[in-house]
């Protein structure tokens, strides 16, 4: 049996970390948003009253606690705008602040610390609330074994950036992109409802996992970030009453939209029964206040797409320090 037959061990997309790829991205984000906030480097204000090639220092302050993302990015936007912009801070991505002051601080030309002061709150802002939300969610299934995946639901331009502050979090990237993956969900399997209409819907399901399947043997060469040999096949299901001929079909992972928490147990009850190497992944409607019970029905992972979506950002300010505090 070879390595597309068998079952993966570890059932896990690629997960986001810090590299060169991200750092290009974050790049050209950053071009833009230096196009649209100062039509590529004027800033009318400080040119009145900031002479040419004064110096200074300001502090970044966290209004609110939480856990920081995005600290990686500041030294980026600086060399960006300016290499003679100096960063320094006492804290790294994932440390979560309980008291609110100063995390870091900015110092040289005064007209380019005021140019980067928006762009980087704005990141840090963005990143941070992510991750502080993701650590709730994490928090609240403790000693569950269920872990918390994010989904595709990010900002246009901002994935690898967003899904990075979830793993700030502490959760899961599910994948990143339609490259890295073969999910079928309720669109595919209604289009192939009409292509083939009267085949039941779970004959169908099952159908396209074997294809699936076969797509992964028969695929060797490198896919974007992944071999794909190594593609996860995953069958989103809205019926118990397909669940079964899905298990017999061998996915990796079937993933059970808004059900109930009891239709949640009879899902793994039938899993455990016919099919325990598939990991089952629950979502749809997810809350704070709901996530515990949805850990405790047996399900392994939890997607929620209000990790990104609906992260309300955390509370950041960059604050000029005076001359002589600066040199104190």
């Amino acid at each position: 049996m070879n390595k597309a037959e068998r079952y993966r061990t570890t059932k896990d997309y690629a997960q986001i970390r810090w590299d060169n790829r991200l750092e290009q991205e974050l790049g050209a984000l950053v071009d833009l948003s230096l196009w649209e906030d100062s039509a590529g480097g004027r800033d009318c204000t400080s040119e009145v009253i900031v002479p040419e090639g004064a110096c200074g220092r300001a502090a970044l302050i966290l209004r609110s606690p939480g856990v920081l993302a995005g600290l990686r990015a500041v030294p980026v936007i600086l060399a960006k705008i300016d290499p003679g912009l100096s960063f320094e801070s006492r804290h790294q991505d994932g440390d979560e602040i309980v008291s609110p002051g100063a995390i870091a601080w900015i110092e040289g030309p005064v007209r380019q610390i005021f140019l980067g002061e928006r762009i980087i709150l704005n990141i840090l802002g963005r990143l941070s609330g992510i991750a502080t939300l993701t650590k709730k969610f994490v928090q609240a299934v403790t000693g569950t074994g269920v872990r918390i995946f994010d989904t595709r639901k990010t900002t246009p331009g901002w994935r690898r950036l967003e899904k990075y502050a979830v793993r700030c979090g502490g959760g899961w990237n599910h994948r990143l992109g339609l490259f890295d993956g073969i999910l079928f969900k309720d669109n595919h399997l209604a289009f192939l409802t009409e292509l083939h209409p009267g085949v039941p819907r779970g004959k169908l399901a099952a159908q396209a996992i074997h294809k699936a399947r076969e797509y992964r043997r028969n695929q060797p060469q490198p896919a974007n970030d992944r071999d794909a040999n190594d593609l996860l096949v995953e069958i989103e299901i809205e019926s118990l009453a397909d669940l079964e001929e899905v298990l017999l079909a061998g996915p990796d992972i079937i993933l059970l939209d808004n059900m109930a928490p009891e239709e949640l147990r009879k899902a793994v009850a039938l899993r455990d029964r016919i099919n325990p190497a598939v990991e089952l992944e629950a979502s749809g409607g997810i809350t704070l206040e709901t996530v515990r019970e949805v850990a405790l029905t047996g399900v392994e992972r939890i997607s929620i797409g209000a990790l990104t979506h609906s992260a309300q950002a955390l509370d950041f300010s960059l604050e000029w320090v005076p001359m002589s505090k600066a040199s104190a």
